[in-house]
Parts: C-alpha cells; sequence; structure tokens
C-alpha cells in the first residue's frame, strides 16, 4: 500500500507514504477481518502516475476501481488474483497490458477498462475464459484488433459486452450462440467485423445490438425469438436482401436504424412508437414504406435471396422495372416480360430457387459455372417456354426433373452427384457427333444406354477383371484337369432343370443368404436350339463359357472350409469343360 501512495499524484487524501499504521482505513480502502485489503476505490481523483506491480501481492484483493484518473504507464499483472472480481480500469492513460494480465482471475464478474486510448495494440486473451462468472467485459476505445475469441460458451453469466471503437476484423464467433448476452456493443471498428449475423437469433435474451459502422453482410435475420429486443442499430454495414417483414412488426422495438446498407425490396413499415432511422441509402425498390415491389421484380428478388442476396445482384437489381436494364436479365421486345435469366459464371452459392416458375415466359435459363447445391425445382418443369437449361459446373444433387423433350438440359460437366436420387428427365437420342457431355433436347445427357441408365465405368472394370481373370483360371485348371482322370468328377443333373446349385441353398447355407450373390445361380441360358453355352451370373454380370454339348461337368475346385469363408469375400466359380 506505501508503493501504491507513493506512485500516485497528488497523494490519496487521508494515504501516508511513510507509513502504513491504519492503512485500513484510509480513504477508500476497505479491509477483511484479518487487515487483508479485499478493496481500492480511487474512481475520479484526479490522479495521475503509474501503477506499482505490487499490487498483485494483495491477494484477498475484491474489488479494483481506479476508472476517470490520468494514470499512465504499463498496467500491472493481477494474474491469479483469484478471489478478485471486480476491475474499474476505464478512462485512463495506460499504455500497456502485460502478458499474462487476464490469466487466473477466477472470481471475476465485471471487467471495465475503456477509454484507454494510448493502450499498444492488444488482442483479447483467451486466458479470460478462465472468469467463468463473468457478467460484464467493457473494453470500448481500447486500441483492441484482432478477431473475437470463440470462447463465449465459458461465459454462462456474461450479459453485458461492450468492444465497440476498437479494431476488431473477422466474424461473430459460433460461441455467441444461445449465449445471455443482453447488451452487445460492437459497432465503430476501424476496418470493420464482416461475414453474416445469423448467430444473434439464437440470443433469445438480447436488448440493445449496436452493429453500426461495421462491414456485415447478408440478409438481416429474423429476431422474432429475442422479445425483449428495443434498439436495434444496423446502419452503415453491407446488408443485403429484403428486411424482414417480422421485425418491422416486432413488439417491444423502440429505435432502429438501417440506412446505408445494400437492402432491397419495399421499404419496411413500422408501427408508431418506433424510432426509424432511414436516411441514408439503400437498393429498396420503391420510396414509401409498405408499398409492395412490381410481380417480376419480386420474383427475382426472391431468387436472389437463394444465392443468399449476394452482393452483385443487390447494386445491380435497382428500382421496381426488371426490364429497364437489369444486368443477367433479358425481356421481351416489349420490355415487359422477362425471358431470359444468365447467371453463369458468376461464382454463386445457395440453391436454385422455386421462385424462376413465377417467371412464366422464361426460354433461356444459364446457372453454369457457379457453386449451387441442393436439386433443381420440380417447379421448373412448369415453364412451358422453356428451352434452354445450363445447371453444369455445379455442385447440385438430387432427382432431375422430367423436362419436355423440347428443353435443352446440360447438366455436365460438374455435378457428379445429381440424378443420384432417382430417375432422370425424359427421354431423347443424342445428336450424332455430339461431345460426351452434351445433352439431349430431352434432358439426358450422351453416353447412357439401356433406357436411359448410365454404364458405371466400375461395372466395365469390373467385367474385363472378370474376364481376364476367368481366362487365366480356366487355362489353370484345364492343365490340371488333363492330368486327371476322366469320370473323377461326378455327373451333374441338367443345368435347366434347377437343381445344379440349389443343394448349397436348400441346406440352409448362410452364404447364400447375406446378398452375396455370387452363389445365387448358376443355370443354363441356352438359346432355343439347346447349344452348349452356358453362363456365370454373378449380379449383373454375365459370361458365357464354351462347353462340350454331351461332356458338361461342374468342378468347385479349392471350396473353402466354411460357407462363411466363401462368403467373405469375391469368390469366382466355373463350369469345366469334359
Amino acid at each position: 500500500m506505501l508503493k501504491l501512495a507513493s506512485a500516485l499524484t497528488p497523494t490519496p487524501k487521508g494515504w501516508s507514504t511513510t507509513n502504513t499504521n491504519g492503512f485500513c482505513k484510509w480513504s477508500g480502502v476497505n479491509c477483511d477481518n484479518s487487515n487483508n485489503v479485499i478493496s481500492i476505490n480511487l474512481a475520479s481523483q484526479g490522479l495521475s502516475g503509474t501503477l506499482p506491480s505490487e499490487l498483485s501481492t494483495l491477494s484477498q484483493l475484491q474489488s479494483l476501481s481506479l476508472q476517470d484518473n490520468k494514470l499512465i504507464g504499463p498496467l500491472p499483472s493481477l494474474a491469479n488474483l483469484a478471489s478478485l472480481r471486480e476491475v474499474y480500469m476505464g478512462t485512463n492513460n495506460f499504455t500497456s497490458i502485460p502478458i499474462g494480465f487476464f490469466k487466473g482471475l477466477t472470481s471475476l464478474q465485471t471487467l471495465s477498462m475503456g477509454a484507454n486510448i494510448n493502450l499498444e495494440p492488444w488482442a483479447i486473451s483467451t486466458d479470460l475464459s478462465e472468469s467463468s462468472s463473468l457478467n460484464t467485459f467493457e473494453a470500448s476505445n481500447a486500441n483492441i484488433f484482432g478477431t473475437i475469441p470463440d470462447m463465449f460458451a465459458s461465459f454462462p453469466s456474461l450479459q453485458n459486452l461492450r468492444l465497440s471503437y476498437n479494431n476488431l476484423t473477422g466474424g461473430l464467433p459460433p460461441s455467441f450462440a444461445n449465449s445471455g448476452i443482453q447488451n452487445l456493443w460492437l459497432n465503430n471498428q476501424e476496418m470493420g467485423l464482416s461475414g453474416t449475423i445469423e448467430v444473434l437469433p439464437s440470443m433469445e435474451q438480447l436488448s440493445q445490438v449496436w452493429l453500426q459502422k461495421n462491414q456485415f453482410t447478408g440478409p438481416i435475420p429474423d429476431f422474432s425469438k429475442s422479445k425483449n429486443l428495443f434498439d436495434l442499430q444496423l446502419r452503415d454495414n453491407q446488408f443485403t436482401g429484403i428486411f424482414p417483414v417480422s421485425l418491422s412488426s416486432q413488439a417491444g422495438l423502440l429505435n432502429i436504424s438501417f440506412y446505408n446498407n445494400k437492402l432491397q425490396g419495399p421499404v419496411p413499415l413500422f408501427g408508431k412508437g418506433v424510432k426509424v432511422d432511414n436516411s441514408g441509402l439503400n437498393n429498396f425498390c420503391v420510396d414509401t414504406a409498405g408499398v409492395a415491389c412490381d410481380p417480376q421484380v419480386t420474383t427475382l428478388l426472391e431468387i436472389a435471396g437463394g444465392f443468399g442476396y449476394p452482393v452483385v445482384l443487390s447494386d445491380s437489381w435497382k428500382g421496381n422495372e426488371a426490364c429497364s436494364g437489369w444486368p443477367f436479365v433479358t425481356c421481351d421486345s416489349l420490355k415487359k416480360t422477362v425471358i431470359t435469366v444468365s447467371l453463369g459464371k458468376q461464382h454463386f452459392g445457395g440453391i436454385i430457387s422455386p421462385a424462376f416458375a413465377n417467371l412464366t415466359a422464361l426460354t433461356t435459363l444459364k446457372l453454369n459455372d457457379n457453386n449451387l447445391s441442393g436439386p433443381i425445382p420440380d417447379s421448373l418443369i412448369k415453364l412451358s417456354q422453356l428451352s434452354i437449361l445450363d445447371v453444369s459446373n455445379n455442385n447440385l444433387t438430387g432427382k432431375i426433373p422430367a423436362f419436355a423433350p423440347s428443353v435443352k438440359l446440360t447438366i455436365t460437366p460438374g455435378n457428379p452427384f445429381l440424378g443420384s436420387g432417382g430417375g432422370s428427365g425424359s427421354g431423347g437420342t443424342s445428336p450424332s457427333g455430339s461431345d460426351s457431355n452434351s445433352t439431349t433436347p430431352g434432358g439426358v445427357p450422351n453416353g447412357r444406354a439401356n433406357g436411359g441408365k448410365k454404364v458405371s465405368p466400375g461395372v466395365i472394370a469390373g467385367v474385363v477383371g472378370i474376364v481376364i481373370v476367368g481366362a487365366i483360371g480356366l487355362f489353370v485348371l484345364f492343365k490340371v484337369y488333363r492330368k486327371k482322370k476322366r469320370g473323377k468328377s461326378g455327373r451333374v443333373n441338367d443345368q435347366e432343370n434347377g437343381n445344379g446349385i440349389n443343394p448349397l441353398v436348400k441346406n440352409g447355407s448362410s452364404c447364400c443368404t447375406k446378398g452375396y450373390g455370387v452363389l445365387s445361380e448358376i443355370q443354363s441360358q441356352s438359346s432355343g436350339n439347346h447349344s452348349g453355352r452356358h453362363f456365370f451370373e454373378g449380379g449383373n454380370i454375365v459370361i458365357s463359357i464354351e462347353v462340350q454339348p454331351r461332356h458338361v461337368e461342374r468342378e468347385f475346385r479349392k471350396i473353402p472350409s466354411s460357407t462363411d469363408d466363401f462368403c467373405s469375400g469375391p469368390h469366382v466359380l466355373f463350369l469345366i469343360p469334359g
């Protein structure tokens, strides 16, 4: 305490720099029954000077209030002061924060250190996560840089987070989700926080949210679960999309700003008593609150919503007339109806919106070379004028709708999983000489056969492999067989009577009931003249084996010792001539 008294100018009233007798009675000092200092309150005393490192030896300190002074120099380490609950250091001229400053503050509930503009740039340390009882963290205008650490699951009691006027970058941490934060101030970052704010609707305790002057993007989410929200500041960002109707009618909302963004659609109409600041710029279709957009404009904005409302469409799709020079859109000769939408090679993510079906005169739709996922909407088959649909080079999945034969559907290259969910579109034959990646007018890619089913490269490779292995096996077995006397092997019944392989099944062998299929059936597939050509069937593969008509014998050579061994891997059974 003598060190602290000597470091401050002027010396606090009633303090001594030479005598520690009665320091528990110094102004602003409280002690416990053992004369351990538990609180120091020197707020707003006009003090200057530096804080001594010996403050860290006050092991029972619970509260330290030094805000609103002129203190300079480095902050002393408070590490491992396990009893410390409150720290108020704001509005001073401190110059640096030591490494480990936040470590071991296991009882900390309030940390306020804002308005220290002379601090060297510092990042929020994850050591603070040890303060599981933290209720308030206030460090606005304190020269913080870097990202907001993803550690908020460690603070179940946190209600107030104020980090305004710093140089924070990056997105909102996922651990904000479901937190109990009520007052969130992240406004006026030097470079700006970025990304979406989709995590905020899960924070149902929110009452005041200040996000102005950042670089947040994407649509404004639905805050309807935040029943206590009364103050929402969203101005000066990069928000896109349509302002949610649920927010404009949200009960309890008193104050909101959203100007200087890239919002589209109609201007939101708020109830009486809500203070609305919309004095700046946006990309609304009309100027009057509550007036709906033109139906075609509404449809195109819904389509943009499927892509996540990209900024390029917000900047270019302005006004209330889609046929008055909107890029990526072509209209008929009367400039009234959209007939072409060409959004290829725009690097869009998201999905293909079913709203395309509302453009009933659409003839051409190009969405190629993006990063779209999900299915091709079935609603597109309702477009009776559609003749060209190009969705190649995306990541689409699911069934291919059954488009009319007049539709030229291009789905490849790309989309390796498209069609995996079921049948393709309507049939058609490929133009002669066309590329293997082209499509038919009916939407069936070339390289298909047998009713439109694509021949798998794996099946082709499997057929070739089995033929080669079979040829080698036949040769080896034939050489071995020649060394044996004819007649050692018993004759089998006629292949066509159904008894050739059935004993293995009838005996209840598990190998034939586990779905392996190899031993399911070996039977004659003779032609009408009952020639000596027999077949081995395994799955969808059929291999013919020429045999002598009058001498057909079957040998199972090197059969495993148990049926389980037999079924543990692929085996090939041959019909042996002889």
